[in-house]
């Protein structure tokens, strides 16, 4: 089975997730490595694309992992929500100390997925979060190498975000409405 990181009461319908609240994890400073750590889960392998939006839990505030939150991602010993960064770099919220001692173990560097050995995880896993109706895991190839991807950094996020605001018009934004016919 993978260990589990960011399924959070919160986040679900359904109370009772397996990393409890939300609130109980937050703490006022993250670790040394925390920039380390939040680029490590932004490296992860996306299991499945959710298509989805979502805020901040706990501010209500949009964020650079929104589109596709929920979407589980791995690195073939943990999985996790695609918002964990989000609330690791924002609110520093408590990682378990097996996944910080795996993750500085391998050196912040995604690992290759062997298929063989991660396949029996995953189906074991997927059920306890939710998603019983996953199809099993199946792959073609062996070894699956970690593959870049595009993260928006949340400088650039924010960024982008106040120049949005900056450059919204003034006044009343709905139209008038049409009077109706009698």
């Amino acid at each position: 089975m993978l260990g589990l990181l960011g399924f959070y009461d919160e986040l679900d319908k359904h109370p009772g997730r397996p990393n409890g609240s939300i609130h109980d994890a937050v703490r006022p400073v993250g670790e040394p490595d925390e920039a380390d750590l939040v680029a490590y889960l932004d490296a992860g392998h996306v299991l499945l694309d959710v298509m989805e939006g979502g805020c901040d839990i706990i501010t209500g505030n949009p964020h650079r992992h929104g589109l596709g939150c929920s979407s589980p991602v791995t690195d073939g010993t943990w999985l996790w929500r695609l918002d964990t960064p989000h609330y690791l770099e924002t609110h520093h919220v408590l990682l378990p100390g097996a996944f910080l001692e795996h993750v500085r173990g391998l050196n912040y560097r995604m690992p290759a997925l062997v298929t063989e050995q991660f396949a029996p995880r995953y189906n074991a896993t997927m059920p306890l979060i939710g998603w019983a109706s996953a199809v099993p895991w199946q792959s073609t190839e062996a070894v699956w190498e970690p593959e870049p991807r595009v993260v928006t950094s949340k400088a650039e996020f924010d960024a982008a975000m106040l120049a949005q605001a900056r450059n919204r018009p003034h006044g009343h934004w709905s139209k008038p409405r049409k009077p109706r016919r009698r």
